[in-house]
């Protein structure tokens, strides 16, 4: 097991552009997808578990274009954004500020299929690391803090988790061997003591 505490961001999802019969322009899809492993970069992937939105406090997360947090499509808080957990993940729609520009511009770019990736910025507080014996490392997501999901234009966490991951692996590999160099040594030195002592 091993916790880290740095904000994330993960592209997960895909969205809908739907209006519904009161007029409101809502931009609705799964913003986090249980179970489902993605590949950071090569021989390193990661999968969110059910249990990490159990206890998840969703009473303040906002809505943001591409993470910018001067960028706010809506907000638990203000109703303009409504979030669910079920089965598959989780599921968030927002209703479309028709007022905002910027807001008008995103919905028409996920209306005619140019954006439809979605992300979630997050912190870890509990996630498990499995190193494979082929090399290859996953990580399970147990628990999180989530701050904001994102409609993307393209992946925000790539650099971000390949650079946090990096670090993260090569510290669990010098562990590994400080903890093989350690026993080593002692072997080394039940040796030279036995072979003193003789």
């Amino acid at each position: 097991m091993n916790n880290r505490k740095s904000l994330q961001a993960r592209d997960i999802g895909q969205l809908d552009n739907n209006q519904e019969a009161t007029d409101k322009k809502i931009i609705s899809g799964y913003f986090i997808v249980f179970d489902t492993e993605t590949e950071l970069y090569p021989g390193v992937r990661e999968e969110v578990s059910p249990d990490a939105l159990v206890g998840v406090d969703l009473s303040d997360v906002k809505a943001l274009i591409d993470h910018d947090t001067a960028k706010v499509l809506g907000r638990t808080k203000a109703n303009t954004l409504s979030l669910s957990v079920d089965s598959k993940g989780l599921y968030g729609e927002i209703i479309v500020n028709e007022s905002d520009q910027e807001a008008m511009n995103l919905y028409s770019r996920v209306q005619r299929g140019d954006v439809d990736q979605c992300s979630f910025g997050f912190e870890i507080l509990n996630e498990e690391m499995i190193q494979n014996s082929d090399g290859t490392v996953k990580f399970i997501i147990k628990s999180i803090n989530l701050y904001e999901v994102s409609v993307v234009t393209f992946p925000a966490y790539q650099e971000t988790a390949v650079e946090a991951r990096s670090k993260q692996i090569e510290d669990a590999q010098k562990r590994t061997l400080q903890s093989r160099k350690g026993e080593l040594k002692e072997k080394l030195n039940g040796i030279k003591t036995t072979y003193f002592v003789s």
